[in-house]
């Protein structure tokens, strides 16, 4: 499967998809002028992926902002990655936020409740 892979930008973050290292990455800010238009790619690419996922899914969210429509996006993501999980699969998200950000903490928190996917969270300084 080819790898899907995006540079960050002042608007968007890094992305890499990466079946064949199992690196699933989602890393710096997001707030694209057409949300959509971005990150259509990313849930093609998950849907394909979850047609013969790797033995682990572990996808590391390390966002510092995301806008209201990313938010939307995100959500989309982790519900493709729920489908994945109820079928059977090892999935688990690796949410990353600063000490001192309370809000993206909180909604590491609101995600994993709302979608029931096993999060782990990684606090740095």
């Amino acid at each position: 499967m080819k790898i899907l892979t995006r540079d960050s930008t002042r608007e968007t973050p890094k992305i890499l998809l990466d079946k064949n290292n199992n690196k699933f990455e989602f890393e710096g800010k997001s707030r694209p002028e057409n949300v959509m238009q971005f990150y259509e790619p990313i849930f093609n690419w998950l849907e394909e992926y979850s047609k013969s996922p790797n033995e682990q899914t572990y996808v590391h969210m390390n966002l510092e902002y995301f806008n209201t429509s990313s938010a939307k996006a995100i959500l989309e993501i982790l519900r493709i990655l729920k489908e994945l999980h109820d079928s059977g699969n090892d999935v688990k998200i690796i949410w990353y936020y600063h000490e001192d950000d309370e809000d993206m903490q909180e909604a590491g928190e609101d995600y994993s409740s709302m979608i029931e996917l096993p999060f782990e969270y990684k606090v740095y300084s």
